[in-house]
C-alpha cells in the first residue's frame, strides 16, 4: 500500500467501529468510514470533546452534529493550501490521502526537464492540478460541478497559485474528451478520479466497472506523441487495483513502452498504528520516467 505519511494539518487520531476522527488542522471531526469494521477502544479524547460530528440518517444522507467547527477554514500540505468546507454529505471538499499522488506526480513533473500540459479530469476541489501547477505544467482542470470548479479556484488563490496557466472548465468529462479528440487537442499526462457511479444530464446512469474502459481509451486519443504518466483513481470494489492497472497497461503500455504499477492508497492511524485503505490508483509512466 502506497500511504499519504507527510501531512503536518491532517491526521487519522483512531478509528473504531465505522467511524474515524480526524485531526483537520485546528479542529477535530468524527465521519463514519465502511472500510473501519474493526472495533478497538476508543481511548483518544477526541471521540467525546470534537468539533463536529456527521451522522448519517436511516433514510439517507446525514447531518453534522454538535458541530463547533467553523463554515471554512485552511489547511496546508506543503506549500498546497485547500480551504474546508464540511458539507450535507460527510465530506470537506479535500481527499487527503491523494497527498501520496500528488508528490508522485511533482516530482515526475520537475524531473522531466521540459514544460507539460495535463488533462485534470474529474478534477473536483483542484489538489492533483495545484500539485502540477506548482511545478510549472499547464493544467485543463474539468469537472461537472460548477461549485466545485469554484472551489478549486479558491484553493489555487490560496495557495498562490491563481496566476498560473490553468483552465478551470464545467464540463461532462467524457462530452469533453469526444469534442477534444475532434479538435485534435493533446496532453502530455492524465489523470483521471472517476466517481464510482454517476447520473448524466439526459438520466444516463454511468458506473465506473462498466464504463471505465470506455474513459482510459478516450483518454488514450488526446495523449501527445511524448506523453510521460497517466493517473486513475479508484474508490470502487468493482475495480480492483490490478484490474485498473491491467487497463493501463493494455491502453498505454502496448503503444508507449513504460510502466505500470498500481497499489491501495491509505492514511496512517495514530493510535492503533494501522493504515485506513482509501482506494486505489493505476500508474503508467513513459520508459524514461524513473519511479522513486
Amino acid at each position: 500500500m502506497r500511504v499519504s505519511d507527510k501531512w503536518k494539518d491532517y491526521e487519522i487520531l483512531s478509528a473504531s467501529s465505522g467511524e474515524k476522527l480526524e485531526r483537520w488542522g485546528r479542529y477535530t471531526l468524527v465521519r463514519p468510514d465502511p472500510q473501519v469494521i474493526w472495533d478497538t477502544e476508543r481511548t483518544q479524547s477526541g471521540w467525546e470533546n470534537f468539533d463536529g460530528r456527521y451522522i448519517r440518517s436511516k433514510s439517507g444522507g446525514g447531518s453534522w452534529d454538535n458541530r463547533r467547527m467553523p463554515d471554512v477554514w485552511t489547511i496546508s500540505y506543503g506549500d498546497l493550501r485547500f480551504r474546508l468546507k464540511p458539507m450535507g454529505f460527510k465530506h470537506t471538499g479535500l481527499f487527503p490521502e491523494q497527498a501520496v499522488n500528488w508528490d508522485f506526480m511533482r516530482g515526475i513533473i520537475r524531473d522531466c526537464g521540459r514544460r507539460i500540459s495535463v488533462l485534470n479530469l474529474f478534477a473536483y476541489t483542484g489538489g492533483a492540478t495545484l500539485a502540477c501547477a506548482a511545478e510549472g505544467a499547464s493544467v485543463t482542470h474539468v469537472d461537472a460541478s460548477k461549485g466545485m470548479v469554484q472551489w478549486a479556484k479558491e484553493n489555487a488563490a490560496a495557495s498562490g497559485l491563481a496566476d498560473r496557466p490553468v483552465r478551470y472548465l464545467v464540463d461532462d468529462c467524457l462530452k469533453f474528451l469526444n469534442r477534444e479528440i475532434r479538435r485534435g487537442n493533446k496532453y502530455d499526462a492524465v489523470i483521471m478520479d472517476p466517481p464510482s457511479y454517476g447520473r448524466g444530464p439526459g438520466g444516463e446512469v454511468w458506473k465506473l466497472e462498466t464504463g471505465a474502459h470506455e474513459l482510459v481509451k478516450l483518454c488514450a486519443s488526446v495523449m501527445s506523441d511524448d506523453p510521460l504518466f497517466v493517473v486513475m483513481n479508484s474508490y470502487t470494489a468493482g475495480l480492483s487495483p490490478s484490474v485498473a492497472g491491467y487497463l493501463l497497461g493494455i491502453t498505454y503500455g502496448k503503444k508507449y513502452g513504460g510502466k505500470v504499477f498500481a497499489d491501495e492508497i491509505g492514511l496512517p492511524v495514530t493510535d492503533s498504528g494501522l493504515v485506513l485503505p482509501c482506494g486505489a490508483t493505476a500508474v503508467w509512466v513513459a520508459p524514461d520516467v524513473r519511479v522513486k
